[in-house]
């Protein structure tokens, strides 16, 4: 910067400054790249931010009980979002993430009929059929739904599935023990790639269900290095001998 203000800088210091923007972007913008608070897409016009096709977001409330916690529902079989996508987890699990952490991406493949162009399938699913959910082979592939109990977290989506927009959403979400509108159910379709960092001093704490059994050939591994731990270099050389 070369302004007035920065001349009692040396000039080599001046050359590496750089000032935030703080201009407001719109919606669409800010999910697909800085992200957004999850419960600012609650009720949004999903045409007009760029949601990626067969993402679920809905509300969930939690219920303080004094003295002891809090109570909050995720889902009743047949009934709310769950119930009117005809989407019910084959699989319960849950997971912590320590503060600080993350998981790398991953991502569960898609099926295709046989004979079916790829493309001409996934197109037929979301944009000409997007709302007759019995198409959908919730049996052969891995569908993630899945809530969080505590701590805050960073979710970043990305569509992978062929003929479709490569679409990005970034989210935050928090978990049960920060009652808001960031407490929210969040679905993920097959071969929408999916990685979570844990936001802040606290550990994350996710329950999920699958729409299938877990089995490790159908979970791939995309830029997922974070997750390994290295030891220091000279560890590594010691070790080596």
């Amino acid at each position: 910067m070369t302004t007035p203000a920065w001349q009692g800088l040396r000039e080599s210091a001046r050359a590496e400054l750089k000032q935030r923007d703080y201009r407001q972007t719109s919606l669409a913008e800010r999910l697909a790249t800085t992200g957004v608070e999850v419960g600012e897409l609650v009720g949004a016009d999903r045409t007009s931010v760029g949601w990626i096709p067969g993402v679920e977001i809905f509300p969930r409330r939690i219920y303080p009980q004094r003295h002891r916690g809090f109570f909050g529902e995720f889902a009743r079989r047949g009934e709310g979002e769950l119930g009117r996508i005809g989407l019910w987890p084959r699989q319960w699990a849950t997971a912590t993430m320590f503060a600080g952490t993350a998981k790398g991406f991953h991502i569960h493949p898609p099926s295709v009929p046989e004979g079916m162009d790829a493309a001409e399938w996934f197109t037929k699913l979301f944009k000409e059929s997007p709302e007759n959910f019995g198409l959908r082979p919730y049996d052969r592939e891995q569908w993630d739904a899945m809530f969080f109990v505590q701590g805050t977290v960073e979710v970043l989506l990305v569509d992978e599935r062929a003929g479709l927009e490569r679409r990005i959403m970034r989210l935050l979400i928090d978990g049960d023990d920060q009652r808001g509108p960031n407490n929210i159910g969040l679905v993920i379709p097959a071969g929408v790639a999916h990685a979570l960092r844990a936001e802040g001093a606290r550990d994350v704490i996710m329950v999920y269900g699958t729409s299938t059994s877990f089995d490790p050939a159908f979970e791939g591994r995309i830029a997922s290095d974070i997750e390994s731990a290295p030891l220091p270099e000279d560890w590594q050389k010691y070790l080596n001998g």
